[in-house]
């Protein structure tokens, strides 16, 4: 009998149209000859990630402070302006600090230019903001509240390029938040005091910590929440107190002992990572 003779297939190459010879669901083993795990991985350590966490109690505390000063306002324990004054003061030297050396008076005369028509402004319009929400109940008001205070501490910018950080969002939910609880209060210009003090909070003090943050910036304001919640309400000092120290200390530990597990693989079948032209890299790019 002749003897059958069989053909050689043809080496398998990462083409679709090329491997008629091999079935559907065959995988060459050089198919995974450039695979990577783990590429460009950082480790952290339990300290780095305690101080990486305190950008998020920060923003945590000044919604905790910010809504202590309207419980102020709305029980009358403190005149608004007792809280106005020291507000205004301590922001005068933060600005100071911020600017630093590249402080002059044309920048002055701008940046006063700016704060003057933003609190005219705001003081003009703190009667209608005072009475915008007035006919909504007050628990609609609460509940909108803290969606909107949700919202601006998910959307607040901690210094990591994800598509969910929007400052735009982050800062209009608080000033809308601000104008919920404005209605609540007694006078118009209470109003005034609670949207001057959301600014302060939600605006002016992330601008001028974000460029400078360091870990040691969240003790001032978390002892003032403190000192301040154990004269309004004992609980809720408890709560704020161990929700800040759980996200502060115990996340970081479950973070740094989860790190041995993380396994991202890279290959083939990774999407094309489009670079755009820049001065550096038009040259590499030609």
């Amino acid at each position: 009998m002749p003897k059958k003779t069989q053909e050689k297939r043809k080496p398998w190459v990462k083409n679709l149209y090329s491997n008629r010879e091999y079935p559907d669901n065959y995988t060459d083993a050089s198919f995974l000859k450039d695979l990577r795990t783990n590429l460009h991985v950082r480790i952290y350590t339990y300290r780095e990630a305690t101080a990486g966490i305190t950008v998020l109690n920060n923003q945590i505390s000044c919604i905790a402070g910010f809504l202590i000063l309207y419980q102020m306002m709305l029980s009358d324990s403190v005149s608004p302006t007792t809280i106005l004054l020291p507000s205004c003061g301590i922001t005068g030297l933060g600005y100071l600090c911020y600017r630093g050396r590249k402080l002059s008076m044309p920048l002055l005369g701008e940046d006063s230019k700016t704060l003057v028509t933003v609190v005219l402004f705001g003081y003009l319009f703190s009667p209608m903001l005072h009475t915008l929400t007035q006919a909504i109940s007050t628990d609609t008001i609460y509940t909108t509240t803290f969606f909107v205070l949700l919202a601006n501490l998910m959307f607040t910018n901690y210094g990591l390029d994800v598509a969910v950080v929007s400052k735009a969002i982050s800062l209009n939910a608080a000033i809308f938040g601000a104008i919920c609880l404005a209605s609540r209060l007694s006078t118009s210009y209470h109003a005034f005091v609670l949207l001057v003090e959301a600014a302060i909070f939600f605006v002016l003090y992330p601008i001028i910590t974000e460029s400078n943050w360091h870990a040691l910036f969240m003790i001032p304001i978390f002892a003032v929440c403190c000192v301040a919640l154990y004269w309004i309400s004992r609980p809720v000092l408890c709560l704020y107190a161990c929700t800040t120290l759980f996200i502060n200390f115990v996340c970081p530990f479950i973070f740094v002992r989860q790190q041995k597990y993380k396994f991202n693989i890279h290959g083939p079948w990774d999407e094309a990572i489009v670079e755009e032209n820049t001065d550096e890299n038009l040259d590499e790019n030609l």
